[in-house]
């Protein structure tokens, strides 16, 4: 069974908070601010990169879009997303 990687930069660990406190400010969310953090650094850390900088400055809908589709897409045994959800601020990768 693969386990959740929560290991990420100190830069990106800061960003997280940041956003968090801005989910946790701006968005009605029953979900307190650990598990809001680490739903965000699980799918960031485990196969779905978020663009950050970009994430904490977005607008509020696109915020909570990405927020709300993190939080209920997430299989928290593995820390990937699934259903067929991409956050609008997740990194895609181009082929060379």
């Amino acid at each position: 069974m693969k386990t959740i990687n929560w290991h990420t930069e100190a830069d990106d660990t800061r960003m997280i908070f940041a956003i968090t406190r801005r989910i946790k400010n701006e968005i009605a969310t029953p979900d307190d601010t650990q598990t809001v953090m680490m739903d965000l650094t699980a799918c960031h850390a485990n196969g779905c990169p978020l663009r950050l900088n970009e994430m904490l400055t977005a607008d509020k809908f696109d915020l909570a879009h990405d927020y709300y589709g993190i939080r209920n897409n997430l299989n928290r045994s593995t820390g990937q997303l699934e259903g067929c959800f991409f956050p609008r601020f997740g990194l895609v990768e181009v082929a060379a």
